[in-house]
């Protein structure tokens, strides 16, 4: 395993560790998402086209193109879901903190979580 992750910090003490997505899957011996996500670092025209046309968040967007369910992503989370729930809301505001890690759990950059 590569030293290629990131200790996020609360109060000063560690609270999170970011790492590659293909680490992470390897850890937990999961399989990568369904939906294709692009190396480039794009977002897919399908995400956008979920987010426009039925005014979801960008992080139901993605969760959908995924073929994720808010259970998985919550788990991903340790989480309750209905708390992840809140957090895709059209009309919610996550912090940038919980943002790295929605989007760390997707196996995506927050550059394209964000709109």
């Amino acid at each position: 395993m590569g030293a290629n992750h990131t200790i996020l910090k609360t109060n000063g003490k560690p609270a999170f560790v970011v790492l590659p997505y293909d680490e992470y899957l390897q850890l937990t011996g999961e399989k990568r998402p369904s939906g294709r996500i692009p190396a480039d670092g794009t977002t897919p025209h399908e995400v956008m086209r979920l987010f426009v046309r039925n005014d979801w968040s960008m992080i139901r967007a993605w969760r959908e193109h995924l073929g994720l369910t808010q259970t998985e992503m919550a788990r991903r989370l340790d989480i309750r879901q209905p708390s992840y729930a809140a957090m895709e809301a059209p009309d919610a505001n996550p912090k940038k903190t919980t943002r790295e890690r929605i989007a760390a759990a997707m196996g995506i950059s927050l550059e394209q979580l964000e709109f």
